[in-house]
């Protein structure tokens, strides 16, 4: 039987339908400038291996590295030293693009490196990513 610091949370999982085609979508979820336009500042080089820079304001900066880059459908990166981050694109027609954020690394008695445990600021990024995937969608349709 694993140990409770063995269990993991479920992983965040945001969808969003948004009126772009998958290439601007594409444009905005695996370029530097795209990414600050709906999430948050960054150093994102679009080469898989890459490391760069999230700048999560009041957190800090978080190291990434970019562990999956298969354009136009899929980007994934580790974000700091416990989560995963991947953004899946799929065309659901010319002009409609389904969008989904999958946010893992999330364990029972996990504490991130700020110091909060993973079930507390899981529960608020899950709420935060839902509005990350508006604003996303009011970037591209607006």
């Amino acid at each position: 039987m694993p140990s409770s610091s063995d269990r993991q949370l479920p992983e965040i999982r945001q969808v969003q339908v948004l009126r772009a085609p998958i290439e601007k979508v594409w444009e905005a979820a695996a370029t530097s400038a795209g990414i600050e336009a709906w999430f948050m500042p960054n150093t994102f080089v679009a080469e898989e291996g890459a490391e760069f820079i999230l700048h999560a304001g009041p957190f800090g900066d978080s190291r990434c590295r970019v562990t999956e880059l298969s354009p136009p459908h899929r980007l994934s990166f580790d974000w700091g030293e416990q989560w995963s981050v991947a953004f899946e694109l799929k065309e659901l027609e010319p002009g409609v693009t389904e969008f989904t954020v999958i946010h893992g690394g999330w364990s029972e008695d996990g504490v991130t490196e700020f110091g909060q445990s993973h079930r507390e600021v899981r529960e608020r990024m899950n709420g935060g990513w839902a509005g990350i995937v508006k604003k996303l969608a009011a970037v591209l349709e607006g």
